[in-house]
């Protein structure tokens, strides 16, 4: 069997507005966060998150299920399309104060994500064909993933 290799891609800063609850469905309790923006950075790409993007949230009694669509526009204007899911899980006492705001440890629960990248631009073209994993871990304005090239 083959080791797994990764390269960083590019560390994600969101920020995000207030969610909205729309309610407990039939697979759990629905939120919709809406990005307002944020930053990227790493040794291939950097620029800013635009605005709009969101996040449909469904916490389960197991996890909290991320479902995110992001535009990324990077310094030399190019747009990429950025979607992932994701899960973030940890003992209930750290996710509550997570939910609360408070500082939390990030290695104190499960925060990973699967990203896809979508682009025309052909200097990143490269992104329509790579496989990329993320950990995260969240502040109170909104969530911090580094995100890795799968080789």
């Amino acid at each position: 069997m083959l080791d797994l290799r990764t390269t960083h891609l590019f560390t994600i800063t969101l920020a995000v507005g207030p969610i909205l609850n729309l309610g407990k469905g039939p697979t759990g309790e629905r939120r919709v966060a809406i990005v307002t923006g944020g930053h990227f950075e790493g040794p291939r790409l950097k620029g800013t998150v635009t605005e709009g993007g969101s996040d449909w949230i469904l916490v389960r009694p197991d996890a909290t299920s991320l479902d995110v669509r992001l535009t990324l526009k990077t310094q030399d204007g190019h747009l990429i399309g950025m979607t992932y899911r994701g899960y973030r899980h940890g003992p209930a006492d750290i996710l509550e104060r997570l939910n609360r705001g408070d500082a939390v440890e990030p290695s104190s629960y499960y925060f990973r994500i699967a990203p896809l990248f979508e682009t025309g631009a052909e200097p990143y073209s490269w992104l329509n064909r790579i496989v990329a994993v993320g950990t995260g871990h969240r502040l109170p304005e909104g969530p911090v993933y580094d995100v890795y090239e799968v080789l």
